[in-house]
């Protein structure tokens, strides 16, 4: 279980740009990697609810893309999804669809000009803030 979202520049850019195309509507994506917590490879996904305030990833995308993560020998490290009008905070909904305890959760909020990301631990409904560490370089220290 990470302790630290591990990401490139190039990864979270890719990320914000993601939920930068879909706004008004809230975007979604994979992270998978490392069990250590660094992203190897960022997976954006379709928001099967196409809503503001919600995002549902469909089933069968998502079948594919955890069927690719197995055949690369990955790990999910994180889901994320964009807060198009709200800050970068689990709403009581992203919680209860917190399916995933040994995953972190990150957040976009695209509510002012410049993009608010933080990542989280959802565990039975408790929320705990976990580090993002965005860097190039292969040391982890």
């Amino acid at each position: 279980m990470p302790d630290a979202l591990w990401l490139s520049p190039a990864q979270l850019d890719a990320i914000i740009e993601h939920a930068r195309t879909h706004k008004p509507l809230e975007a979604c994506g994979i992270l998978a990697g490392d069990g250590d917590g660094r992203v190897r490879q960022v997976f954006l996904m379709d928001n099967a609810e196409r809503s503001p305030t919600l995002y549902m990833m469909d089933s069968r995308e998502q079948f594919r893309v955890f069927d690719e993560i197995d055949r690369e020998g990955l790990e999910l490290v994180a889901i994320f999804h964009s807060h198009p009008h709200s800050p970068a905070v689990p709403s009581p909904r992203d919680c209860e669809l917190a399916f995933y305890p040994d995953a972190l959760y990150l957040i976009v909020s695209l509510m002012d000009e410049q993009p608010d990301c933080h990542a989280y631990r959802i565990v039975d409904n408790q929320v705990e803030e976990a580090d993002i560490v965005v860097t190039d370089g292969d040391d982890q220290s």
